[in-house]
């Protein structure tokens, strides 16, 4: 899989190190993921996800089925 998290939809970005003598070479800014497991009490089953540090913050805001419908609406996950 691709280090896209699955519930925010944050993937890695392109930018420049720059040095000291301000030369610019290309870089990858990768998003900071985590693979958990979370117990989804709608289906009564363990579900695996690879999200982010926001995406972690959003399921405990919103709970767990909230924050997975909302990334089936913007097509992020297959319900």
């Amino acid at each position: 899989m691709s280090k896209i998290c699955q519930i925010t939809g944050k993937r890695a970005m392109v930018g420049n190190n720059v040095s000291h003598s301000n030369k610019k070479t290309k870089r990858v800014f990768n998003v900071n993921l985590f693979t958990k497991k979370f117990y989804w009490v709608e289906e009564a089953a363990w579900i695996r996800l690879k999200i982010s540090a926001a995406g972690l913050r959003t399921i405990n805001k919103l709970g767990l089925d909230a924050a997975l419908k909302s990334a089936a609406q913007k097509g992020l996950l297959k319900l």
